[in-house]
């Protein structure tokens, strides 16, 4: 019931009172549920709200990883598999927009509905909720550190000698405020403000990221040998280094959840704002990605800090800028995340545990998802590991060849032509990327955890 309400909007409208008598009281109702939800509730939206949202999903904090990245992959395999993903990305991405409107007027408004048309009703759900869902959590966990650490890397930058040292737990509970209020505004469309700011601060504070390592020049201790000693060393922080690129490409798990918010006829179907929005948002990243990562490395080799604006400490105010860039950024990715879990939960409590849909229920319920993920964000502030692990274990399915299984579920293309001869290549790829990359992304959890007191 979820899927053509866009249809019945317009329909409404045409037939006047005689169509509202015969939509049955169960119809009437799933309609105004519908018309509550997060996702299908504004379909206003233009194709530049699909751009900066875009933007903001994908461009993360991940991009401040990459050059680490790139110490952990070497040269050449670092350039291939940064260009690659990018390039696979795109490709997966453009299926998803493709497959959003189904011939028959309906619209596949959420991941999970896709992978129902794909595989079944049941099935369909078993496949895509657990991972979108470890996706949206695990990245909203990752951005309370992320906001946590860049908060306290200013209080650092700006205090003098005679300042009290704050733990991080602290400052994780700051950044965590905002989101309580935040967490209450009702759609993707209210939104698209703060979505806006955030997208204008990725591209600043990669640009101040890459732009600064210029001016500091190449580091005379830049080497750019592997940063590990031992053979195994090398092997793990590799596998580790491909759940960072997985980490920086994981805007799929929103989009059809954005498109959803774009209005919607036979004549002008929603995919060609929405593939204008991601083309704009596909160049933002490269502009964002690709300096800072092969800058960044080429400037410090491979003693760059897994987070690059903690190797920059000069000067002081261009890096306080940064991090306070980093915060807003963080702040508004978080929300992106958020808005399919809190369509999840709130479709869930409605449409299974029959709670009235109100202010009450909403309140509630995004304020216990917030505190989650403060709590879990507060006890494992590993940021590099959990980069990897996640990156792996969920991004690479969701992002590198789901859609892939998908579009050959749905589309059914010419055994051995192009089509399906480059979804098997991207299947492949995507889960050797699953299978190897949260193995060196838990090792490194495990050294970290290893020298970690809770609560620090």
């Amino acid at each position: 019931m979820t899927m053509g309400t866009e249809h019945r909007h317009n329909d409404d409208q045409s037939y006047g009172h005689t169509q509202n008598k015969s939509l049955t009281e169960e119809e009437k109702k799933q309609k105004q549920i519908d018309d509550w939800l997060p996702i299908t509730s504004s379909r206003n939206a233009k194709w530049w709200y699909s751009a900066f949202h875009n933007v903001t999903a994908m461009v993360g904090a991940g991009v401040l990883s990459l050059p680490f990245a790139m110490a952990e992959l070497g040269w050449g395999p670092g350039v291939t598999i940064m260009v690659v993903s990018w390039l696979i990305t795109l490709y997966t991405l453009w299926q998803m927009v493709e497959m959003h409107e189904v011939g028959d007027g309906r619209r596949l408004d959420r991941y999970h509905e896709l992978g129902q048309y794909a595989f079944g009703d049941k099935l369909g759900l078993w496949i895509v909720v657990p991972q979108q869902l470890l996706v949206e959590v695990g990245v909203d966990i990752v951005y309370m550190v992320t906001g946590g650490r860049s908060l306290k890397k200013v209080h650092d930058l700006v205090c003098d000698e005679s300042c009290k040292d704050i733990k991080l737990t602290y400052f994780i509970m700051i950044f965590a405020s905002c989101h309580f209020f935040l967490a209450q505004l009702p759609n993707f469309n209210s939104i698209s403000i703060v979505s806006l700011a955030a997208a204008v601060m990725s591209l600043s504070y990669s640009t101040i990221a890459w732009a600064a390592s210029v001016k500091k020049g190449v580091q005379p201790d830049a080497e750019y040998t592997y940063r590990a000693s031992t053979q195994t060393g090398k092997f793990f922080n590799f596998l580790s280094a491909l759940g960072d690129v997985a980490f920086a490409y994981a805007g799929h798990n929103v989009v059809l959840e954005i498109q959803a918010t774009i209005p919607s006829t036979p004549e002008k179907p929603s995919k060609g704002p929405m593939w204008k929005g991601v083309v704009v948002a596909y160049i933002v990243v490269a502009i964002c990605y690709f300096p800072v990562a092969f800058i960044g490395y080429y400037v410090f080799g491979n003693k760059i800090s897994d987070n690059i604006l903690e190797s920059l400490e000069k000067p002081v105010w261009l890096i306080v800028i940064a991090n306070m860039f980093v915060v807003v950024h963080v702040i508004g990715s978080y929300q992106i995340y958020a808005m399919p879990v809190f369509d999840m939960m709130e479709t869930f409590l409605v449409k299974k545990l029959h709670f009235t849909p109100g202010l009450p229920l909403r309140l509630i319920a995004r304020t216990c998802y917030v505190a989650f993920t403060m709590f879990v964000a507060i006890c494992f502030p590993f940021f590099g590991g959990l980069l990897g692990f996640f990156g792996g274990f969920a991004f690479a399915p969701t992002t590198y060849f789901l859609p892939c299984i998908m579009w050959l579920a749905i589309k059914k293309p010419r055994k051995f032509g192009l089509s399906w001869f480059t979804n098997w290549v991207c299947i492949v790829l995507g889960v050797l990327l699953m299978i190897l990359a949260p193995i060196g992304g838990l090792r490194s959890i495990i050294i970290s955890a290893s020298k970690y007191k809770f609560f620090s």
